[in-house]
């Protein structure tokens, strides 16, 4: 959490922590970006208005850095405008202070759940990219035409090896990128496409 008002900070550390949640508060962007994130799931609950860096512009920085942080934004000065804004850039909420109790942690739990999606997201495409890396240049070619729908003949005729060699590489390439079927390696193709 990152708020420079110190009662707001120690107010909302203290609900955070009786919903039986780990908090860690900061008082400026730049004191939160000089922490390492948690390995495990986290959102920011962020103040728009800091000295210095905004919350709006702390949110850039993340996004730029390919930090997908799930944020929840609070102010007290809040416009419609600003949380067009912050939404856009991808924030999960935008509360205006006062708020109750609830809002926030309503907003926190929904945050926390899709950083917890997009984490096991993140390590099946990791998986996959590492099942993808380990095929051989020709399984690759193989599982290109086999993904675009080419028969194993059609696939031998345009890669120039026998129909035993393509069914051979097709086998490897299922087992290696952990498809039990055609269909299976097609889904698998399409959410993380490096063909």
């Amino acid at each position: 959490m990152v708020d420079d008002d110190v009662s707001m900070r120690e107010a909302l550390s203290s609900l955070i922590r009786s919903a039986g949640l780990r908090v860690e508060p900061f008082d400026s962007a730049q004191a939160f970006l000089r922490c390492a994130r948690p390995d495990c799931p986290a959102c920011l609950v962020l103040d728009v208005r800091l000295p210095g860096f905004s919350g709006l512009e702390l949110q850039g920085a993340l996004r730029s850095a390919g930090d997908p942080i799930p944020i929840v934004f609070i102010t007290g000065h809040g416009d419609i405008a600003m949380s067009v804004r912050a939404m856009k850039a991808g924030a999960t909420e935008f509360l205006t202070k006062p708020f109750a109790d609830h809002e926030l942690l309503d907003a926190v739990n929904v945050a926390l759940e899709l950083d917890y999606a997009a984490s096991k997201q993140r390590e099946q495409d990791s998986r996959i990219r590492r099942r993808y890396e380990s095929l051989t240049m020709r399984e690759r070619q193989v599982m290109r035409e086999v993904v675009n729908g080419r028969l194993n003949k059609q696939v031998a005729a345009a890669l120039g090896v026998s129909e035993i060699t393509v069914k051979v590489h097709r086998r490897r390439v299922m087992e290696k990128m952990g498809a039990r079927s055609l269909a299976e390696l097609v889904r698998i193709v399409q959410r993380v496409p490096y063909t």
